[in-house]
């Protein structure tokens, strides 16, 4: 069984330091810095969180592709600032998601978002739940019947592989781990790793124009972006696989960087 994602901060359940690890740490910048830290707060458990019921129910036909497991709601209410973790560690999770969704085709995606809109309920991209910038919080007014928070990790394939071009088709929530490991029997590297990289996804770096250790070159997502496919609210947008060229702009970098 895959270990599960921490709700409340980055990692694994059962990573990170213990205890008398945080002391010793604790230790060390009260010596260097001569600040003081208090003790080691407790992490939270699922069980002592107070969550909001959910205020919208999926249809039969999308049930199974949604969740309102209260670790799933809980992990998918912040992203992974120093506020969201303050904020997690107080039992502070005023704002979850009512429901996760987890789509496993692109028309999984279509039919929710087309749910969704009809019911005026709020979609969330989550990618790989590592965003510093507030972007993966559904903290929707009331406007909105609910939020759903949409999490693509089953959708994490590479798909094909064009070798002669070096070139491949992948799946938008595949992790940066699991994509070098599917590129790697080709004699592949996507090469691009950002600090977030084992917790991020492909379409979070594309969303967010990421840049990685080796951004000093050409290596700034978008320079290895041919053409994208983009399930909206309003249909299905696809760019075609061309040659760059200067005649007008190019359709997807409307999506790059677009956040």
């Amino acid at each position: 069984m895959a270990p599960r994602r921490k709700f409340w901060g980055w990692g694994y359940d059962g990573s990170g330091l213990d205890a008398d690890e945080l002391r010793a740490l604790a230790a060390v910048l009260e010596a260097r810095l001569g600040v003081r830290p208090g003790e080691p707060a407790e992490p939270p458990r699922v069980e002592e969180l107070e969550l909001r019921p959910p205020r919208i129910a999926a249809p039969s036909a999308l049930e199974r592709l949604c969740t309102a497991d209260p670790h799933e709601r809980a992990g998918h209410a912040y992203g992974k600032s120093y506020r969201d973790l303050v904020r997690a560690l107080r039992r502070e999770f005023p704002a979850p998601p009512d429901l996760v969704a987890l789509p496993e085709s692109e028309r999984d995606v279509a039919a929710l978002l087309d749910w969704c809109t009809g019911a005026g309920i709020a979609v969330v991209p989550y990618g790989g739940g590592s965003s510093v910038v507030g972007g993966v919080e559904p903290d929707v007014d009331d406007r909105f019947t609910g939020a759903v928070s949409l999490d693509l990790c089953r959708l994490g394939r590479v798909l094909r592989v064009d070798e002669r071009s070096r070139a491949a088709e992948v799946e938008a929530g595949v992790l940066g781990p699991a994509l070098e490991e599917q590129l790697l029997p080709h004699g592949l590297t996507f090469r691009h790793f950002p600090q977030s990289f084992e917790f991020s996804t492909l379409g979070g770096w594309i969303a967010t124009r990421s840049g990685g250790h080796y951004a000093t070159g050409p290596t700034h997502v978008d320079e290895q972006v041919e053409s994208l496919a983009v399930v909206t609210p309003a249909g299905l947008l696809e760019t075609r696989r061309l040659p760059a060229g200067g005649a007008g702009p190019a359709p997807e970098r409307l999506f790059c960087g677009s956040e």
